[in-house]
């Protein structure tokens, strides 16, 4: 997939932290409402492939899997498969639609530490603060818990491959053996050693490819936090009061309680 995207074009000038503006019901930045129409009238062709997390949930991730598998390209990221609502892009490759969901509590620390530098997003305040608007949905992208449960929901009607990023750590073998199966792919032990290991996190950490240190700082200020952080499971106990924690179970405990979503916290 190819395409100049819109951050290659920005005029440092002008980048500034963008507002959130509301469209049906969730919260997006303000660019992306504007351009709402557009990118709700985006038409897929069956052979397109669509992927789709929260945000922090393991995009990138999975974007240079799917990469590899199909194509073993190198260019950054972002040019190899823009985000739609960033830029309209031209068709996919072959596929439907693969979803990965993160834990609630690692994926609010991550977009926590995205929001400190990633310089378009919204400014959001001290790590409480921050996940007050979290759990309240008042963040870009909206509810966390309306996204993987919408997709899980999705999945029963459509054709979803829905992907843990607990499992991908668990296990990467296995589940970029589900991805390239989904895909009518097959792959030899070979190569399938070989996509595992470009795309752990260590490896994606220094590939400036995946990293996104091809940006300038005045995008994306990696003196700040890195793009890729940590990529674990379990470093929310490292920011999580236990009165944060507890206030977060409840929340979910309920709102996930008839939807056969379970989550785990730790590996």
């Amino acid at each position: 997939m190819s395409g100049q995207h819109p951050w290659e074009t920005l005029d440092p000038k002008y980048i500034k932290r963008l507002e959130l503006a509301d469209i049906q019901g969730i919260p997006l930045l303000v660019d992306t409402v504007e351009q709402w129409d557009v990118v709700w009238g985006f038409k897929a062709r069956p052979d397109d492939l669509l992927i789709c997390t929260y945000p922090k949930a393991g995009t990138t991730w999975m974007q240079e899997i799917v990469d590899m598998i199909q194509h073993g390209a190198r260019a950054p990221i972002y040019e190899r498969i823009p985000f739609i609502e960033l830029c309209l892009p031209k068709p996919l490759p072959s596929g439907e639609m693969i979803y990965v969901a993160r834990n609630a509590k690692d994926n609010a620390v991550s977009y926590f530490y995205f929001h400190k530098m990633d310089q378009m997003m919204p400014e959001c305040g001290n790590w409480e603060e921050f996940l007050v608007d979290f759990m309240a949905g008042k963040v870009a992208w909206g509810s966390w818990c309306d996204h993987v449960c919408g997709w899980w929901k999705a999945k029963d009607h459509h054709p979803v491959l829905y992907l843990f990023y607990e499992d991908m750590k668990e296990d990467p073998a296995r589940e970029i053996r589900k991805v390239a199966q989904f895909l009518g792919i097959e792959l030899s032990e070979a190569v399938l050693k070989q996509i595992v290991q470009h795309t752990s996190f260590e490896s994606m950490k220094m590939n400036p490819m995946a990293n996104y240190t091809t940006l300038p700082k005045n995008i994306m200020d990696t003196s700040v936090s890195c793009f890729m952080r940590k990529g674990t499971v379990g470093d929310w106990k490292q920011h999580f009061t236990v009165s944060q924690s507890e206030r977060l179970d409840d929340l979910y405990a309920q709102a996930l309680a008839d939807s056969g979503l379970m989550f785990r916290t730790q590996i």
